[in-house]
């Protein structure tokens, strides 16, 4: 029995709402209740008997889970013409968390491959009904973004940009606007919104249901109230699925099973880490208003109120995401399908009061639910996806934050993708759930960061904003003496890394407190870091870098990094050789710095959140042969990296040998007491070498310096990123590193016939720098990553990394641009191309115009010279 009580005013006592509304609450197992998403129609196939089909003996892929995760990811591989495809579902089809979900599909996304997922999806879900006859409920509704303070329109105005870019229409709108699309809507404290007409609302189990529906007329099987209990393996490869109806042998194995994917994980011979953690999510659905809602009313993202609302058969639905959310272990997999957990409307009241601020024509409409459903999260707010390490043919998609039907579409794609051809169409790092390592799987840490990373959701993230919980994870041992010292930190990896350091009298409050689209508070304080570092000398703690130890008793450790790199390893030892680890694309997939400490012995520094990538990268390359050993070092050494005209003076007194050119040139390392290559030192005693690098340079005037002045360095030295600049689409020839790559050798390097061909057809994009003009520091927005590039008017390309220059006294951007295509065809970017355009940069919505370069101001001098610079610091490049 539903309640049919109004929403009082907005000064109701929450203390009252649980016993006005203790009827609007559970129902028995099985029944259908009104105002919650029908359970999927049961496919007519292979799951509509009375006696369950047998379950194959094997299969080339099983998927383990039957929501719209599971259900898109075998879709998707099917129609890539994949057979004997099996999907399992403990319940039912579509009877988790799909069949409790908002049915919301929207584009606006925080990062742009979630961006790409998410239009895809919308696209899908719009032909699914013409593709398989089954009824969607796709509206096309719209949907508002609304900001009710500047800082937020910027954000909006940002996501705009970025939304142009790839094609999406959008609109920035003033609040009038919005009560012309949406007749509740209160605009009295709004600045403007963002108006996305192709947002689109779908009724999740009926999707569910097209995907299955679809997937099985592609002949994949599908078997419900079936469990999987066990992921069987040998040698590191999957070979079976255990369920209580029996074994399937198989090639690969997909977990997509929500929250119960990270128990999942942990049930396999070798444990497999995912990353995830749930929490109680709340929505509330309305019963139809006096002048009930249409289906077509634009869906209202008020995320300053921490609420989204839709039109549902009349009335609304209406849920948030609020500052204290409540999580809930995942234990009991034996629970076949999620009942509506206990409503909490003392928990729910914030956002109750939000919606009635924001719509107070609601205040007369009766309630006739409040759910309570689980949603899964994960550390970083992204979902995960990709090959898990360690384990080949072990398949991960879960983790949606919340966004699950809006991404499933599109992730499901990119992993089939995946799976098919070992990598999806666009760059899905940031996704990879490889990124994370063991550190960040455990239940407490979890627990703890879901509980902030619920409330971010919608909270406004500026640039350079960090994780508070689960910090000191990873901590170098110089970290309380730099910490004493002034240090502010960033995490990494779950690595600790200093941004900068605070000197002695400011103001150490509003500095940790600085959150800015503008010019921000530290500004001045890693001006003096780079200042120092290019008159005198800066020490910076590097130690969070990856770095691997690759040995063997005969050349099999070179001949193994000979295939990988795309520079030449054949070296004397003691040299340094930058290289890029490529795929068969020839895209990045590491940037490194490999010494040769002996003949037969390879040191390999990584960007620190390549540590499981890079390992996973080399293992999946390496031959089963006993005599190589590849061994994590991370942990062993820290890194201190001297930066400045002075640092030579220092490392000879401290090494006590001469430190010219002529005894240590560019690109070359000794090992003595401590592992020098070029100005880093990789020590074991490092509070000691610390605190005598400290004592000699004072007469040099050495400071600490972080990692906010080593970007800022990098970037005006046009040195590129992996993960930011650089990635697996990114080739060597579109970002001027072909002295890098071995070419006039015979070595068969992974990627070297991609290369070759790419040269002889010239490249289609080019990392260019951009040098800002009639951009003022101190008044205007600044650039941070991700802005349109406009050459001649006309969109060409974005940025990828942005920093101001000390130096130039101008803000510096680096990106990729591309002229048109030629009859459908990519046209090869030329010097002329580049020189002679007219540049601008768009920063939320305003242009301003830009000097483009390929290559630094430092090239002005000579080659030579710019070689010399790049060494020391793009073995150790700060992002």
């Amino acid at each position: 029995m539903h309640c049919s009580c109004v929403w009082s005013s907005r000064a109701l006592s929450p203390a009252l709402l649980p016993r006005l509304l203790s009827h609007a609450g559970c129902w028995a197992p099985g029944t259908r209740p009104r105002g919650i998403w029908s359970s999927p129609r049961r496919l007519a196939s292979a799951v509509e008997t009375t006696q369950p089909i047998p379950l194959p003996s094997q299969a080339r892929v099983v998927i383990c889970g039957g929501g719209i995760v599971g259900t898109s990811v075998a879709y998707h591989l099917a129609k890539l013409g994949w057979t004997e495809i099996v999907l399992l579902e403990q319940g039912r089809l579509g009877a988790g968390t799909t069949r409790l979900c908002a049915g919301i599909v929207s584009v606006a996304k925080p990062i742009s491959i979630e961006c790409k997922m998410a239009d895809y999806s919308n696209s899908l879900y719009e032909h699914l009904e013409e593709e398989t006859g089954v009824k969607t409920g796709y509206v096309k509704t719209g949907s508002l973004c609304l900001a009710q303070n500047q800082d937020r329109f910027l954000s909006l105005k940002r996501l705009a940009s970025r939304l142009n870019v790839m094609g999406i229409p959008c609109n920035v709108i003033k609040p009038k606007e919005v009560s012309k699309l949406h007749p509740l809507v209160n605009i009295h404290d709004l600045v403007g919104a963002l108006h996305l007409p192709g947002d689109a609302v779908v009724s999740p189990p009926d999707v569910n249901h097209a995907l299955a529906t679809a997937a099985a007329g592609h002949g994949v099987q599908i078997h419900e109230r079936t469990t999987v209990n066990h992921v069987m393996m040998e040698k590191g490869h999957v070979t079976a699925v255990e369920t209580d109806r029996g074994a399937i042998e198989c090639e690969y194995f997909v977990n997509c099973a929500g929250q119960w994917a990270y128990e999942l994980g942990q049930a396999s011979e070798t444990k497999v880490s995912v990353p995830l953690h749930g929490c109680e999510h709340f929505y509330l659905l309305s019963k139809p208003l006096p002048e009930p809602l249409q289906p077509s009313t634009p869906v209202v993202m008020d995320m300053d109120g921490r609420i989204y609302v839709r039109a549902w058969q009349g009335g609304v639905l209406s849920g948030g995401f609020e500052k204290n959310p409540k999580p809930i272990f995942t234990e009991g997999r034996n629970q076949l399908e999620i009942q509506t957990m206990q409503e909490d409307w003392d928990h729910f009241e914030p956002m109750l009061s939000a919606l009635l601020r924001r719509m107070p024509e609601l205040e007369v409409c009766e309630i006739q639910q409040l759910v309570n459903c689980p949603e899964s999260f994960t550390p970083d707010m992204r979902c995960l996806m990709g090959e898990t390490p360690g384990v080949h043919g072990y398949f991960v998609l879960a983790g949606m934050n919340a966004s699950g039907l809006a991404f499933a579409g599109g992730a499901g794609k990119y992993l089939a993708e995946w799976m098919t051809y070992g990598y999806p169409t666009a760059n899905v790092w940031p996704l990879d759930i490889k990124r994370f390592g063991n550190l960040q799987s455990s239940r407490t840490f979890l627990r703890h960061r879901v509980m902030e990373v619920m409330p971010l959701l919608y909270n406004l993230k500026v640039p350079r904003w960090d994780f508070q919980t689960g910090r000191q994870l990873r901590t170098s041992p110089l970290y309380d003496r730099l910490d004493t010292q002034g240090a502010r930190w960033m995490e990494k990896h779950g690595f600790e890394r200093a941004k900068y350091f605070i000197p002695a009298g400011k103001d150490l409050l509003s500095l940790d407190a600085s959150k800015t689209f503008y010019k921000p508070d530290w500004f001045d304080i890693v001006g003096a870091e780079v200042k120092c570092c290019k008159e005198a000398v800066c020490v910076i703690d590097m130690s969070s870098f990856t770095k691997f130890e690759l040995t063997s008793t005969d050349d099999q450790a070179l001949a193994l990094l000979q295939h990988l790199c795309a520079n030449d390893l054949d070296v004397p030892v003691g040299h340094i050789v930058h290289t890029g680890m490529l795929n068969e694309r020839g895209g990045y997939e590491n940037d490194c710095s490999v010494v040769r400490v002996k003949k037969n012995s390879f040191f390999i520094i990584s960007p620190t959140d390549q540590q499981v990538h890079c390992w996973s990268w080399l293992k999946k390359h390496m031959p089963d042969d006993p005599q190589l050993h590849l061994e994590d070092v991370s942990w062993k050494y820290t890194a201190l990296n001297l930066i400045g005209p002075r640092a030579m003076d220092v490392l000879g007194e401290l090494s006590y040998v001469s430190m010219t050119p002529e005894h240590f040139p560019s690109l070359f390392c000794k090992v003595r007491n401590l592992f020098s290559p070029g100005h880093v030192m990789f020590i074991v005693y490092a509070l000691h070498v610390y605190n005598e690098v400290m004592s000699v340079g004072q007469k040099y005037g050495i400071r600490n310096a972080g990692y906010y002045a080593l970007r800022s360095l990098r970037i005006e030295k046009f040195f590129a990123f992996w993960g930011q600049d650089l990635d697996p689409f990114t080739t060597p020839l579109e970002c001027g590193r072909e002295f890098r790559v071995k070419f006039d050798t015979d070595i068969d390097f992974l990627g070297r016939a991609s290369l070759l061909h790419q040269r002889q057809e010239g490249v289609s994009r080019r990392f260019i720098m951009l040098v800002l003009e009639d951009h003022d520091t101190e008044l205007d927005l600044w650039p941070w990553w991700g802005e349109p590039i406009y050459r001649n008017g006309e969109l060409c390309g974005t940025t990828t990394s942005s920093a101001y220059s000390y130096t130039l006294e101008r803000h510096v951007c680096l990106g990729f641009v591309s002229p048109p295509s030629l009859d459908g065809s990519p046209a090869a970017v030329t010097p002329d191309f580049i020189n002679r355009g007219d540049y601008e940069v768009d920063i939320a919505g305003q242009r301003y115009p830009a000097k483009a370069k390929l290559y630094p101001f430092s090239s002005l001098f000579a080659q030579q010279r710019r070689r010399k610079d790049e060494m020391e610091l793009s073995n150790f490049q700060g992002k």
